[in-house]
């Protein structure tokens, strides 16, 4: 299956230390570009994402974000009644000391260090709902990034169908250019033929010959474009899932061969063709570079 570069998934879910929400994007990358925002109390949990997370994506700059929300572990926060004694002690102590202070507001003793007892976190029950969590956004991106791909796919088949057909539109012009240009050297050589030049005139003929044989490139092209359709029917399960690289050197390919072609086109017929033939490979570029 052809996979885009490009996606988005965020997933949510409570965990022991408040709300986890995990968020996913994907751009184009030539490589494998992973960067990371967590929250500091899940920090540890980087290489289980980065784990998780190169073990289903080959290429792309993928940016992921974990944030922890305190709303939950803030409801479950309690007071800690030794410390409260110890701040009542230390109050009464303060107040003989000084008979004019102002007492305790319960906003300062709420704010006194070790007065309010966090809730006691299980670490692995954490690590888990995490992992789970990263499992089921990368399912998400992953899906998101086959449906893209499907659609890439079905363009460039497109853009390939459209190739085959200027190919056959050319084979039958190519006789029809070399005749108009023989008979134009023809005419040339009746001209000049008392001039005592013929061979000299005969050799331009067999040398335009040699130059509008594009017999290798048609060829060429055609052997080109049925490796294209391969590699996404295949969808990569022969080339180790590199098909953005694989379509990528073989619209090079085509595009040099397309080149050579427009060079020795014979006729303005051919060349309008080779030009819409280096057209549509560029299309077929543009869009292999959000293929992963």
């Amino acid at each position: 299956m052809i996979h885009s570069m490009t996606g988005y998934a965020v997933a949510s879910a409570d965990s022991p230390r408040g709300a986890l929400q995990l968020e996913l994007r994907s751009v184009n990358s030539r490589f494998l570009d992973l960067q990371f925002r967590v929250a500091e109390e899940v920090r540890a949990a980087e290489p289980l994402l980065r784990e998780l997370i190169s073990a289903r994506i080959a290429r792309g700059k993928v940016d992921c974000r974990v944030s922890l929300g305190s709303a939950q572990a803030q409801a479950r926060q309690r007071l800690n009644l030794g410390a409260v004694e110890q701040l009542r002690a230390l109050a009464a102590q303060a107040g003989a000391a000084f008979p004019g202070a102002a007492p305790l507001r319960i906003a300062d003793v709420l704010r006194w260090p070790g007065v309010l007892a966090e809730p006691e976190t299980d670490e692995e029950a954490t690590r888990a709902i995490l992992d789970a969590l990263a499992r089921r956004a990368i399912d998400d991106l992953c899906a998101a990034r086959g449906r893209e791909g499907a659609k890439l796919a079905a363009i460039l088949l497109g853009r390939a169908a459209e190739m085959r057909k200027r190919l056959a539109g050319i084979a039958p012009l190519l006789p029809e250019a070399v005749a108009a240009q023989r008979a134009r050297l023809a005419e040339r050589l009746r001209e000049v033929i008392d001039a005592g030049v013929e061979e000299r005139v005969r050799a331009e003929i067999a040398l335009f010959a040699a130059k509008s044989d594009v017999d290798e490139e048609l060829t060429r092209l055609a052997a080109h474009l049925d490796e294209v359709e391969r590699v996404i029917n295949e969808g990569g399960t022969r080339t180790g899932g590199a098909v953005g690289k694989r379509l990528d050197f073989l619209a090079q390919e085509l595009n040099r061969e397309a080149n050579t072609l427009a060079a020795k086109a014979a006729g303005l017929k051919i060349a309008d063709a080779a030009l819409e033939l280096k057209l549509l490979i560029e299309q077929i570029r543009e869009q292999v570079q959000n293929i992963e």
